[in-house]
């Protein structure tokens, strides 16, 4: 089967500085990859050339199917109800117009929105806004989900119940999905395979190898391979 991301040999360049320097990636359909990095690594830069949003690299790109994108901030339209803003990820504008809302409900129906349907955005939670934000880019079916630190701005217990809520989102619908984030746990939680970017090259690959749903003390040991690999001690993390 062929893979849902392939890239070899990327380069990125913004003036003199190298962000991302000879990056090879794989990501099989269906899988689950966590992208670590300090800030600065070009965790995020990697994943807007995946979505398409930057053209200017060196070195191939592949990414065959279809792809949504979710980032930290939920861009959402506030002219438009929450289910317009979730129609707004329909592919080809006669399918907005013809089966938009009945598609919206079902999505916002999985993320829990039911009771959201015609609300405005301004009047979401954060947690909210940023369930929108999942539908609307779930509502596409995608082949490659890419999550740019999407619960990075949301509150402790509220980050809890969307990582539980993007793992039951993922099984049933089993897209790949590459997850940027600072958050070694977040990864440790979510993720197959944790890959470390470091000075823009992929420099350690951990594999997790845990049963679904996940606890904490499941992964402790994994968890001070990691945080070494960025450059953590594990006792001045806890």
């Amino acid at each position: 089967m062929a893979g849902a991301v392939s890239v070899r040999g990327l380069v990125k360049e913004f003036g003199d500085r190298r962000v991302l320097d000879e990056v090879d990636l794989d990501i099989r359909p269906g899988e689950f990859v966590a992208l670590l990095g300090r800030s600065g690594s070009g965790k995020s830069t990697l994943l807007r050339i995946l979505a398409g949003l930057d053209a200017e690299v060196r070195g191939t790109v592949e990414v065959p199917g279809t792809v949504s994108v979710a980032f930290q901030q939920p861009r959402l339209l506030p002219w438009r109800r929450v289910w317009r803003n979730v129609s707004l990820g329909l592919r080809g504008a006669g399918k907005q117009k013809a089966a938009g809302r009945a598609v919206a409900e079902k999505a916002l129906a999985e993320v829990r929105l039911t009771d959201h349907v015609d609300a405005w955005p301004l009047t979401l939670s954060g947690g909210e806004a940023q369930r929108v934000s999942l539908a609307r880019a779930l509502v596409r079916e995608p082949d490659v989900l890419l999550l740019d630190e999407p619960f990075g701005a949301l509150d402790a217990l509220t980050r809890l119940a969307m990582h539980h809520l993007v793992d039951q989102l993922w099984r049933d619908h089993r897209p790949a999905v590459l997850l940027v984030t600072h958050d070694v746990d977040e990864a440790l939680l979510l993720a197959d395979r944790i890959l470390v970017l470091d000075e823009g090259r992929i420099v350690a690959e951990h594999r997790v190898g845990l049963s679904r749903p996940r606890r904490r003390a499941a992964f402790a040991e994994l968890r001070t391979r990691v945080l070494a690999d960025l450059g953590v001690d594990d006792v001045e993390a806890a």
